[in-house]
Formats: C-alpha cells, structure tokens, sequence
C-alpha cells in the first residue's frame, strides 16, 4: 500500500505524543483498537513522526482504516503501510480536508459533479473514526473508495 503521507500537527490528541514525535507503538495500537479495527497481525513501529504498518490485515479496507486511524493522530507524518492483505480490494484514493469542505463537496470534486449525493459513500469508508458525516476538520486524511 506504500507510503502515506499525514498533517502531522492535527488530528487526535494521544499521550505521548508531541509536534515533532508520534505517540509509542502500543498507543498507536489501541487508538486504533478503539475503533474495532484487528490489530491482531499488525505490528507498529515508530521512527520519530512516521509510522511503519507490517504484518497482515485481512482486507484492503480494513489495512486502510488502520493506517488511517494511526495517521490521523498528532505528531504523525507519514504511516508507511507494508501489510498484506488477505482480501484484495481495489485501493482507495485519499483526500485531505480543507477549511470549509463538506463530505457532500469532496464527493463532487473526487466523483464529478452531480455526485455530491455519493458523499455517504465517503462516510462509510471512514467509519467508525467518522462518526458523523459533519465531523471532519482541516488537515485530516479521508479515504475515498472508487465507485461501485
């Protein structure tokens, strides 16, 4: 999956964490467990502000949703996602929130327009870390999966 990049100086506040570091591995770890998601196979380190994913996940979504949940997190740059997966998907494109963008606005730029009605689809690629589609904040990274 490769190299992801993050706004390291937004996202959730986690202990240990600072503008120039990533929190511990083990903090990475149940931030992304508090979302449901299956560290199981997963094994996290950190170099400073960027985090490197190894192991296996059992799809491309969930491999996405845990480099997200990692990555949307102060103090991270960049997640480098090196799992493998048990089910191949087609890969999500990503998208990083501008001040005043809208889930309805994002699904227009990145589906076309006429498509902002798609904006759910956006939502529920980055559920449970959205919990409702007008929580976003600038800087955050979205997946955005291709159209079925």
């Amino acid at each position: 999956m490769g190299l992801w990049n993050f706004v390291k100086s937004v996202g959730e506040k986690l202990m240990g964490a600072g503008p120039a570091e990533a929190a511990d591995a083990d903090t990475l770890r149940r931030e992304a467990e508090k979302h449901g998601l299956d560290m199981s196979g997963v094994e996290v380190k950190v170099d400073g502000e960027k985090v490197v994913l190894s192991g296996r996940s059992l799809s491309t979504e969930e491999a996405e949703k845990i480099t997200l949940a990692v990555g949307n997190t102060v103090g991270v740059a960049q997640v480098e996602n090196n799992l493998a997966v048990e089910k191949e998907e087609p890969e999500s494109r990503t998208y990083e929130v501008k001040k005043g963008d809208t889930l309805w606005r994002i699904a227009e730029e990145m589906y076309g327009k006429s498509n902002g009605g798609k904006f759910n689809l956006i939502f529920e690629a980055n559920r449970p870390m959205l919990s409702h589609p007008d929580k976003i904040y600038p800087g955050q990274i979205l997946r955005v999966p291709p159209l079925p």
